[in-house]
């Protein structure tokens, strides 16, 4: 192909226009230029320019011609994301000749850049000072060469200055200007967010503000509303009520009435509903007779030094707001707050994220910091998208506001346009249509050579059994019993206990079921459980020392299990983040004194369960072998070994890069783990997100492990992945891993397999 470019002239023209740049506020317009003047000069049909957001830290698409003119300001990007992001982390150009082909290349949609294939990004900085990227693209491939590479560079060091001036003007000209009535809402388009269950959804948003909607200002009917409409919306209210109830009895087995519990105790309180009563025969409107009440209880509650008593004022705003919607209803839509919406909240609990789904909500936005994994887990075994985006501005748009959420890839779209919308329209299109209708899986799973893996399942609602059993589940790999107690506005009592874990065994007939007791604490927070503030709660009283510290509570949850599996043999009880023997020892006594009590009330229970532990604490890997001797079995939480193995947290976005899996120290305790429980015979399940990773499946085949228990929806996957693998080459793959002392090694040798 002929070249016809005209390099020189096209740095004296930038030269030129960054000198009249001095004059002018308009950053803009000077990159949009630029983009067009390079485009024209080197013959590319695409040129971009990206700037670095130092608070943010990621590179904004400010400029292009060739690409959809819609994505810019939407498309953002890590450092280091993409081949765009990889040039800044380097400060080195990246030249690629058939760019979608790269595992580097990043695919936006919105961006339109499908038939260009070669890409040449160069990054514009003053020293180690990161300003953004210089991007062109072609539809030829290898079109861009050497002398395009030194042409861009020079462009770009031009480039340097000019924007640094260009923003220092443009932050002088906006410290004069006053910000609009709506502030930021109006610049809010586009947000990248963590994923905390992924999906998609495109849905009015509706704002989450607890409170909010109980002090509703006074409607223009509210003097026509009789006693006779506050009696009526009493009763729909109760229908209301009755039917999510029963709702939530088919769905969640685990909360059953019991979430509504409150609403129904509260509803009948002749304080609460006959005070109104009395209010509106001396002569107050109905709905100021409601908020009179509601935030009368509202501020008692609030008050009080018990938190099983503060988590009542979500039961008070909600019946409250269902009562004046009721009222309200010939003016307003009868609706729930979740119905067909996005909820964008500063945080939420479980049984809110119950109470969400119960009501068709699309997705869910969580706002700075709130993600805790109780929710995310929840949100997934429900299948409702989640984001998690550290911004608060998201708090302050409108109701109603258009939002598209692409969970697959963690974006956020405020008012989205038609194009936009269509594009990812078609693509969630096509990916359904992708899907099989039933996946199709093997009761056994082997690999290539033939060597028996084992797949069972992490359960963390009863309603995901049935998918579990259609996939040929081999059984629960682990129970969470935390979700009956988290859901709940109170303890579980042991007669609730026996009904769940009897129906989980019911469902799952012959299959082999691990049941692990309480893990809360941490950021499993139990919020009608008085508890003093923790520094640190992940180091603090959790799991199987919260247990230890309540035997009640302890030996409730013990005795159910044994009454729920009395007469079976393939149940499994197990306790976590065990750190020492005396730990094992002391929890295993609580478990004989439940068996003893049981005996001698005459009880039927299963007599001898088989007694394991989760593996989650550095101080297991020391004495390993003394655990193998005395333990039935091991379960290894991969996501917890890594967090306290390296002493990072995982949901902190600021030290995220330390949680390193492939770390030498993470991979050889595992490797010293496996090898202590295979010479005793005892089995050990990883049960982590390391065991649905197919990155890590290799590894872990290759130090032993036969035994993997994944959440429902990734066994398919599993299951095919392994199919491909043989433990020879597992086993030679975990060596040469295991023989690095760094994680870069690690890293060299799982990018060349």
């Amino acid at each position: 192909m002929t070249k016809n470019r005209n390099h020189l002239n096209l740095l004296c023209n930038i030269s030129d226009l960054a000198n009249l740049l001095t004059g002018s506020t308009d950053i803009e317009s000077f990159l949009q230029q630029t983009v067009e003047l390079v485009s024209r000069h080197l013959e590319a049909q695409v040129c971009s320019i990206y700037l670095f957001d130092e608070q943010k830290e990621e590179l904004v698409l400010k400029a292009t011609i060739g690409l959809n003119p819609e994505a810019v300001g939407l498309i953002r990007l890590k450092v280091g994301e993409g081949l765009v992001g990889k040039a800044l982390d380097q400060l080195a150009p990246v030249n690629e000749g058939d760019a979608g082909r790269s595992p580097d290349f990043k695919y936006f949609a919105e961006a339109g850049e499908d038939p260009f294939a070669s890409l040449l990004a160069v990054p514009i900085h003053r020293g180690i000072e990161r300003i953004g990227v210089l991007v062109i693209q072609h539809e030829s491939k290898n079109y861009f060469d050497e002398i395009d590479v030194m042409t861009l560079r020079a462009l770009a060091a031009q480039l340097a200055g000019a924007i640094e001036n260009a923003n220092l003007l443009m932050d002088i000209h906006r410290m004069g200007k006053k910000p609009g009535p709506n502030g930021a809402r109006e610049t809010l388009r586009f947000l990248k967010a963590e994923i905390g269950s992924s999906g998609y959804a495109y849905a009015p948003a509706k704002i989450l503000n607890r409170g909010r909607d109980v002090l509703m200002e006074e409607g223009a009917r509210d003097a026509l509303l009789t006693l006779t409409d506050f009696h009526r919306a009493v009763r729909t209210t109760s229908d209301q009520l009755k039917a999510l109830q029963a709702r939530f009895a088919a769905r969640l087995p685990e909360s059953a009435s019991l979430i509504f519990s409150a609403h129904f105790m509260i509803l009948k309180d002749p304080q609460f509903i006959g005070k109104m009563i009395q209010l509106i025969q001396g002569g107050v409107s109905p709905p100021e007779a409601v908020r009179i009440m509601a935030l009368k209880y509202i501020a008692a509650f609030s008050a009080s030094s018990h938190a099983y008593i503060r988590e009542k004022v979500n039961d008070v705003e909600d019946l409250s707001r269902r009562l004046l919607t009721n009222l309200y209803r010939a003016d307003l839509k009868e609706s729930i707050i979740g119905e067909k919406r996005i909820i964008i909240a500063a945080d939420l609990y479980p049984s809110d994220i119950l109470k969400l789904a119960s009501e068709e909500v699309r997705g869910i936005i969580l706002v700075s910091g709130s993600i805790t994994s109780h929710v995310t887990i929840l949100s997934r075994s429900l299948q409702i998208p989640l984001l998690i985006a550290d911004c608060a501005e998201l708090l302050k748009l409108p109701d109603e506001t258009p939002v598209l959420m692409d969970a697959e890839i963690g974006s956020i779209y405020i008012k989205p346009a038609e194009d936009i919308i269509r594009q990812f329209q078609i693509r969630n299109d096509a990916r359904q249509k992708a899907k099989p209708l039933s996946p199709q899986m093997s009761p056994a799973t082997y690999t290539r050579d033939r060597m028996r893996i084992h797949l069972f399942t992490n359960i963390n609602l009863l309603s995901e059994l049935a998918t579990a059993r259609n996939l040929k589940a081999e059984g629960v790999g682990l129970y969470r019993t935390e979700f009956p107690f988290l859901i709940r506005s109170m303890f579980p009592s042991e007669e609730e206990q026996v009904g769940i874990y009897k129906r989980l065994i019911d469902e799952m007939g012959d299959g082999e079921i691990t049941i692990r007791t309480l893990d809360v604490g941490g950021d499993k927070v139990l919020s009608y459980y008085d508890a003093a503030g923790e520094a640190n709660p992940q180091l603090g009283l959790r799991s199987i020392r919260f247990s230890l510290k309540h035997p009640d509570i302890f030996q409730q949850q013990l005795r159910a299990i044994l009454r729920a599996s009395a007469g079976l043999k393939k149940i499994r009880i197990m306790f976590p983040m065990i750190s020492s023997l005396d730990d094992f020892f002391a929890a295993k006594e609580m478990l004989a004194v439940c068996s003893a009590d049981l005996d001698r009330r005459g009880i039927p229970h299963h007599q001898a369960p088989s007694v394991g532990m989760m593996i989650e604490l550095p101080s297991v890997v020391e004495i390993m072998d003394d655990f193998a001797k005395v333990v039935d079995f091991f379960s290894i939480g991969t996501n917890d070994f890594v967090q306290y193995m390296l002493a990072v947290d995982r949901t902190n976005t600021r030290v995220a890069e330390y949680y390193q899996p492939w770390h030498p120290a993470v991979l050889r305790g595992l490797a010293k783990i496996l090898a202590a429980a295979i010479k005793e015979g005892k089995d050990l399940t990883v049960c982590g997100e390391m065991g649905r990773d197919l990155d890590y499946i290799p590894f872990l085949l290759g130090i032993g492990v036969r035994r993997l228990s994944v959440d429902p929806q990734f066994l398919p996957s599993v299951q095919q992945w392994i199919s491909e693998l043989t433990v020879t080459e597992a086993e030679k793959f975990a060596a040469a891993v295991l023989a690095q002392p760094t994680i870069k090694g690690v890293l060299q040798i799982v990018e060349a397999a």
